[in-house]
């Protein structure tokens, strides 16, 4: 049997066995796990509100998987806690001025929700909620916030920073 015919054969059992060798970043191959950043909520503290961290520092195109924790001893009905990331230039103030009027959406303004990158709805005492997405490619500073009334203005809001 001519050698070229016999490696041809071969070549084709391999590749119809689905035993074809694997490049880097071909179909199939895992990713790492995304980096997990968590954020605990809690009742005001006199007329000042935050989150437990008012910074995240991200690579571009990095997976992030960002935790809320609510620690908050307030029924969710009188105050609830979310997290709502914005495209980069967006008018955080603004985002929540609109969001005020919401409370149907759960404060998210229905006419402003292209500008959401990632959020986490509502979340009253004990509740956990969790979302994972790719950090954008473009260096800068995407604001966060909690949409819920009057959140904002106390305090309620921190940055994703991507550099």
């Amino acid at each position: 049997m001519n050698v070229r015919l016999l490696s041809s054969a071969l070549l084709m059992a391999v590749v119809a066995a689905g035993a074809a060798p694997r490049v880097a970043g071909q179909a199939g191959q895992t990713a790492p796990p995304p980096r997990t950043v968590t954020i605990t909520v809690n009742d005001p503290v006199g007329e000042k509100m935050n989150y437990s961290l008012s910074q995240i520092i991200a690579k571009p195109g990095e997976r992030l998987k960002v935790r809320i924790v609510s620690i908050a001893q307030t029924p969710k009905i009188v105050m609830a806690h979310n997290w709502v990331l914005l495209k980069l230039g967006s008018n955080a103030k603004a985002f929540s001025d609109a969001a005020a009027n919401h409370r149907d959406k759960d404060f998210i303004p229905p006419a402003l929700a292209g500008q959401i990158l990632a959020q986490l709805p509502l979340a009253g005492p004990g509740d956990k909620f969790e979302v994972t997405f790719t950090v954008p490619k473009v260096p800068g500073t995407y604001p966060y916030l909690c949409t819920f009334a009057g959140h904002y203005v106390a305090g309620m809001a921190g940055n994703l920073i991507v550099k």
